[in-house]
């Protein structure tokens, strides 16, 4: 089984080894910006959208994201106790509480989940970017800008994210059942696949920025631990909880033991805060989800059962 889960994920990460080789050989002819903003304003969206009409509104639908922000809410709060006890550089601790949780639930939860559960995995992997998404765009920013920032200023950027309306939009039409036309429907899993292909790219990118002999190492493994260790029990025990069925509950947890996001980047330089180093968390982190993941295929069947 661990066999054929790898022969199905190692093929998705080469688009990672793809943006990376991609940066190094054309270097500033490729700018990593207007990847960004391609995905996260016409593609993402897209993939959103579908996602969320694939499959019936159901109670699955609803308590998946629930159980993922429970896990990870929970998980905040131990961060702030202790982030302080562990290092003594404030901007450490800030990347530390803010940058630990927020999972690449879109460019490799997405495609990740249809590698491991299939494509009827896309709706619950949408509706639980959508809920990582609240959790960057409230808390994250927060501790990134907390000298300057408001409440106000937050739900106004809430308010910005394209992909928060199409979510919405989808769910309308989902709800409502409004048909979608199969050639639409087809065009919208072309846009869908790019969006994964195009992120996992950019992922790929970033990395390649990545200086070893510079790595702040003891920040990027208390961020690993974080997010590999800790949220993974925590999740194990919300799961275990709720009365998902076995498959939601596997696409959930898998979803919250998945390596750190990209944005993490995009706001460690929009707030000045050593973005260099937390590119290097998520390197560490991608290398640490790579190593763990038989025994997270393990935990999950142990705790879950087959998915």
């Amino acid at each position: 089984m661990f066999i054929q889960t790898l022969i199905s994920v190692l093929p998705v990460y080469s688009f990672i080894v793809i943006g990376l080789i991609l940066k190094k050989s054309f270097k500033e002819k490729i700018d990593e910006k207007s990847y960004v903003i391609l995905s996260f304003y016409f593609l993402q969206p897209i993939l959103i959208f579908w996602g969320l009409t694939k499959s019936p509104i159901d109670y699955a639908f609803v308590m998946s994201p629930i159980i993922y922000l429970y896990a990870v809410l929970s998980v905040v709060f131990f961060l702030i106790i202790f982030s302080k006890k562990i290092f003594t550089d404030s901007k450490d601790r800030t990347i530390f509480i803010a940058v630990s949780l927020v999972g690449n639930t879109g460019n490799i939860g997405v495609p990740l989940g249809i590698a491991l559960f299939g494509e009827q995995s896309v709706p619950y992997t949408s509706i639980i970017n959508i809920a990582n998404m609240f959790f960057i765009y409230i808390f994250s920013i927060y501790f990134f800008a907390k000298d300057s920032f408001t409440l106000k200023k937050s739900i106004y950027s809430i308010l910005k994210l394209p992909g928060l309306w199409v979510a919405f939009f989808a769910i309308a039409i989902n709800y409502f059942n409004v048909p979608i036309h199969k050639d639409i429907s087809r065009t919208l899993e072309m846009g869908a696949y790019a969006s994964m292909v195009i992120q996992l790219i950019i992922f790929g990118v970033y990395l390649s920025e990545v200086k070893i002999r510079t790595m702040n190492w003891k920040l990027s493994l208390n961020i690993s631990l974080v997010k590999h260790f800790i949220l993974p029990f925590v999740g194990v025990f919300f799961v275990l909880q709720s009365d998902l069925s076995s498959y939601v509950a596997s696409v959930v947890l898998m979803q919250l033991m998945i390596p750190l996001a990209v944005n993490n980047v995009n706001l460690a330089a929009l707030y000045n805060c050593k973005p260099y180093d937390v590119t290097a968390s998520i390197l560490i982190s991608t290398i640490t989800f790579s190593l763990l993941l038989y025994f997270y295929i393990f935990i999950i069947k142990y705790f879950i059962g087959d998915f």
